[in-house]
């Protein structure tokens, strides 16, 4: 090998090694950032496309099947200096439900035989609202969110654990948007909703993740 294809060579090598580096610096920062110094206090809307509740149970003992109710709208009120005084209010539309397949989804939806109650929660299902009433800080972005739990009539304690998960300018609205995610687990019996207990399971996980938008 004569001097110049060596060079040649020690370029090719330099260039391989260096490119992940300049890839990495090419990047640009996500704008949300898990930094509390962005957020700025007081009101913000629930933006209904980026908030959804999923929910996971299991069928049979056979596997967990899981759906998502997205369309959430309600209100955030927030003070980074004072953040255990903090409120969340939001709606969730039981009818609004997405599952894997449409039969499932009128098995949800349908009324009950006969005129005798609803498998699930019937044709008409009104909307689930939490209200929270304490907040709890467990961590710098980690709080737990007690609030009261509206779904199918029946009204119960419930508490998230909440985790802040970024904050910073909406890329394509320039809007002001915090983001959160949340896990609960309930039981369904507690809300009238016992269906074929214990072959679908009574307690359902809960899957949040929300993002508000400054008012």
């Amino acid at each position: 090998m004569n001097v110049k294809t060596k060079l040649a060579a020690f370029a090719m090598a330099g260039a391989i090694v260096a490119a992940p580096v300049f890839a990495q610096n090419d990047v640009p920062a996500l704008p949300g950032q898990v930094d509390v110094s962005r957020v700025a206090a007081g009101s913000y809307a629930a933006d209904p496309l980026h908030t959804l509740v999923g929910f996971r149970v299991n069928h049979f003992g056979f596997n967990d099947y899981f759906g998502i109710f997205g369309g959430v709208t309600g209100t955030l009120q927030i003070d980074p200096a004072n953040p255990s005084a903090a409120s969340v209010d939001v709606t969730i539309p039981v009818a609004d439900v997405t599952v894997a397949a449409q039969g499932l989804k009128d098995h949800l939806l349908r009324a009950g035989e006969d005129g005798g109650d609803p498998d699930f929660f019937g044709p008409d299902p009104a909307a689930a609202r939490f209200t929270s009433t304490s907040v709890a800080m467990t961590g710098d972005t980690s709080a737990n969110i007690t609030g009261n739990l509206t779904l199918n009539g029946v009204t119960k304690p419930v508490v998230i654990a909440a985790e802040f998960t970024g904050a910073g300018a909406n890329p394509m609205s320039q809007v002001q948007t915090l983001g959160f995610e949340g896990r609960t687990t309930i039981k369904r019996s507690d809300f009238g909703v016992d269906a074929f207990i214990p072959l679908v399971s009574d307690e359902v996980e809960l899957d949040i993740t929300a993002a508000f938008e400054k008012q």
